[in-house]
């Protein structure tokens, strides 16, 4: 017995029509035929009754049915879990992320995945949410780190909060702290403040404008248009200080000081997303598992 003749056996069933169940198979129909005759003659009973117009099984083919379906199903189940396996031995995982999300959440994840899976490439792109967002939608990524709530809500993408974290103010050690000197600053101390920026288009930029916006000012921007390191950078010299995440501000090193800003302070809320009309690749649904168990 034959896998191949079992699925013609099945598609005729199915059909009960040779020559549909041919095309169905991409088969000629004469080679359809003689395959399931000689399934007939190694079973000793014929599977169908034939007349004109009118394609039956018998008992033998109705028998034979479930447990055809079943050997193909299984067989398709075997490839799918090999293929599934090869995939985490080579392969890529597009990953899209927030800057400031690839400088603090990122690099021990990545460390570990490559680690378990070191012949899969990882493909990052940086980016603002709606930036990512967008290049889910067209099929560019396979997951994205973005910022809630998303710049435009997308009915066609699935997202899990990852982490909810602290922003914090970050300034050179050299010049005066921030909030007269207390050991917290609130959002309205800001505004005797010169902030360095982030570009447009940073959630960053929106979450910080937005809060100060919110108790009744404009901040004053001693320079802008920075990506992460550069508003680093540029705080470090004295420029100003910046609103950044509290995991980018633990791994900056030294050259900053790090004021927590007084409650309720500014919060930003992580997540994982991905297309909810196809289902990620087994690698990238593997970093998916890792991440949300970071």
């Amino acid at each position: 017995m034959q896998f191949q003749q079992l699925q013609y056996f099945v598609a005729v069933a199915e059909t009960r029509h040779f020559t549909r169940a041919a095309d169905l198979v991409h088969v000629a129909q004469p080679s359809l035929s003689q395959q399931i005759k000689a399934l007939e003659r190694e079973l000793g009973a014929d599977l169908f009754l034939r007349a004109r117009g009118n394609i039956t099984l018998t008992d033998a083919g109705e028998a034979l049915l479930p447990l055809a379906r079943r050997i193909l199903a299984d067989a398709d189940t075997a490839r799918h879990e090999v293929q599934e396996l090869v995939q985490l031995r080579s392969g890529r995982v597009r990953l899209g992320a927030t800057p400031s999300v690839c400088t603090g959440l990122l690099p021990d994840v990545l460390r570990a995945f490559h680690d378990r899976y070191p012949g899969i490439r990882l493909l990052i792109e940086e980016g603002g949410s709606h930036d990512l967002v967008r290049e889910l939608a067209r099929g560019a990524l396979d997951l994205a780190l973005v910022v809630l709530p998303l710049p435009t809500p997308s009915p066609a993408l699935t997202t899990v909060e990852l982490l909810r974290e602290d922003l914090v103010v970050v300034s050179s050690p050299d010049a005066p702290r921030p909030g007269q000197g207390r050991r917290t600053v609130r959002v309205c101390d800001l505004e005797s403040e010169r902030l360095v920026m982030f570009r447009h288009g940073y959630d960053l930029r929106e979450l910080t404008v937005a809060a100060c916006r919110a108790e009744g000012f404009e901040p004053d921007f001693a320079v802008e248009g920075g990506e992460m390191d550069a508003v680093l950078g540029f705080v470090r010299a004295g420029l100003g200080v910046a609103v950044v995440p509290r995991m980018v501000a633990a791994r900056s090193g030294r050259g900053l000081r790090v004021t927590p800003l007084a409650r309720p302070g500014l919060h930003r809320t992580i997540a994982l997303a991905h297309r909810s009309d196809v289902a990620p690749p087994r690698a990238a649904r593997e970093l998916q598992r890792m991440l949300l168990e970071r």
